[in-house]
């Protein structure tokens, strides 16, 4: 069985940090490539980071310099390092694994960037 089990949101100040893992079981983690989204309230889907399976990163502009994606493949972990955070990063953040036509999903942690 898949499963993509994403944990470490919860509430921060305005300029702190927070750390994600995903932790992933039941396919081949090291070849695929993994992703993490966002979705805030009201709004839809977006992307924030993506990470290739020989480490290549992408980040979207509004996280770039602030937010630091890795993997670990001996433990199956996907991570998302977020600095400087602000109220808009309040969002549920999902892991997701991509590989031709396989696309997996986790559950989502929130995130919550509050004074």
């Amino acid at each position: 069985e898949v499963q993509l089990q994403a944990s470490g949101g919860g509430l921060v100040q305005p300029g702190g940090s927070l750390r994600l893992s995903c932790v992933a079981s039941g396919f081949r983690f090291s070849s695929f490539a993994m992703s993490w989204l966002r979705q805030a309230p009201g709004k839809g889907l977006e992307s924030v980071s993506d990470i290739m399976n020989d480490d290549r990163t992408a980040y979207a502009d509004s996280v770039k310099g602030r937010f630091t994606i890795s993997r670990d493949n001996a433990k199956n972990t996907l991570y998302l390092q977020m600095n400087s955070l602000r109220p808009e990063d309040t969002a549920v953040y999902y892991c997701n694994a991509q590989k031709g036509r396989l696309n997996y999903w986790g559950q989502g942690t929130l995130v919550t960037v509050s004074s």
